[in-house]
């Protein structure tokens, strides 16, 4: 590995390795009692060559980790059917992880539904590892769909969109979310009238974060402009311009400023120094945007800054809410990935079932704790089968887990 002239001299001469002392973290072995499954093996009781017979020496124990086979297995249920002697009432005994009416178990309806809605696998390399056909899988979606309709209204703090595919026409994927919450909508139109539907009308408490899409302007809450969309257009007109001195003093000031702002949030200090620091990135930032300029692109930014401050410092007054819309981007970019290898969806069914999917399977996963998304989505499947009247709202919005 080349190191710099100016390295310093010992950590040119460091060696790799742990700490002299430590203990190390090699390859961990299992017993019999921890592994999943023993195989004794033997080499029999002739030798090969001479077949002269062969003696005991030792056993020795090898490690192996080993995949399952993904085909599901094939169970039959016996279930016993009785009747009261008095009431003449009868009980038929119910398979317990399986829904009504349903071929496919909870365990399975559970991993599919994780790998096509949260890993992005396809629906044909999932009908290729499992063995169910297309058809099939696709009904099974609708069905879960079904139940999880009603929970598609909820509060939200962030959003962002992107661009999609349903039934070969061009959309928008939306997302809606908090920390603990996701809420994702595939419509044919980037209409106001979709993010209306899930504020509604009355005020709502918090800010939220966006990019300055003016759909969002009119909604019943504070709003924060994401400085990473001005940040990306800044730099867009300084590479536009990049012999005009006075976009180079406009741009070589505010970029600093602008991202400074957005690493404020993520840095270990104090509140009183937190909001003095941002108060003070907020002037800098003002005086900039009302400087004197002559550039059509200088001033159509501090126009920005100028008509809407009221949506530019909520970060100012308030720790809690970013100057970025990191939540939004990161949590929409399975989203994105997953539209490059597929087609996106086939009907406004497919579209409707995979908002409620998605919207279920990633507010799951942000309040899952220390289980896997797949163990808590049987759960919940498990209980829907116990009792399909169940309420799932309590199930899927559950307790967030304890911080370590």
């Amino acid at each position: 590995m080349p190191f710099k002239k100016n390295a310093p001299e010992e950590k040119v001469n460091k060696k790799g390795g742990g700490v002299p002392g430590h203990k190390g973290h090699g390859r961990r072995t299992h017993t019999e009692e921890s592994a999943d499954q023993v195989i004794h093996q033997d080499v029999g009781d002739e030798c090969p060559d001479c077949h002269g017979p062969l003696t005991l020496k030792e056993v020795r124990n090898r490690t192996v980790i080993e995949s399952t086979p993904t085909k599901p297995a094939h169970i039959l249920y016996r279930r016993a059917v009785r009747e009261c002697a008095h009431c003449h009432r009868v009980f038929r005994a119910k398979p317990p992880c399986v829904l009504p009416k349903s071929l496919y178990g909870n365990q399975l309806t559970a991993q599919i539904a994780v790998m096509h809605y949260f890993h992005g696998i396809t629906m044909g390399r999932i009908t290729e590892m499992t063995g169910i056909s297309l058809g099939t899988v696709i009904d099974v979606f609708h069905r879960l769909g079904r139940y999880f309709e009603p929970l598609m209204e909820a509060p939200v703090k962030h959003a962002d969109e992107t661009g999609g595919r349903n039934d070969g026409q061009n959309g928008y994927a939306r997302l809606f979310c908090t920390i603990t919450l996701g809420i994702f909508l595939f419509k044919n139109t980037r209409s106001s009238l979709v993010p209306k539907g899930i504020f509604g009308s009355e005020c709502l408490p918090g800010v939220l974060v966006a990019d300055r899409y003016n759909g969002y302007n009119k909604l019943p809450l504070k709003i924060q402009y994401c400085y990473a969309h001005l940040l990306r257009d800044v730099e867009k007109l300084a590479k536009d311009s990049p012999d005009d001195k006075e976009v180079a003093r406009f741009t070589g000031a505010l970029i600093p400023l602008t991202a400074q702002a957005m690493h404020l949030h993520s840095q270990d200090i104090s509140d009183k120094e937190y909001y003095r620091k941002a108060g003070k990135l907020k002037k800098e930032i003002m005086k900039i945007c009302r400087s004197p300029a002559h550039h059509l692109g200088i001033r159509a930014f501090q126009d920005i800054f100028a008509a809407h401050e009221d949506r530019l410092f909520h970060w100012v007054a308030d720790r809690r809410v970013p100057a970025h819309n990191n939540q939004a981007e990161r949590d929409l970019r399975p989203t994105v990935i997953a539209r490059k290898v597929s087609f996106g969806s086939s009907s406004d069914a497919g579209a409707q079932t995979r908002s409620v999917l998605m919207s279920v399977l990633h507010t799951l996963n942000k309040r899952r704790g220390a289980q896997s998304l797949e163990s808590v989505f049987k759960e919940i499947l498990d209980q829907l089968a116990r009792n399909p009247e169940v309420d799932l709202g309590p199930l899927v919005l559950r307790p967030l887990p304890n911080p370590r």
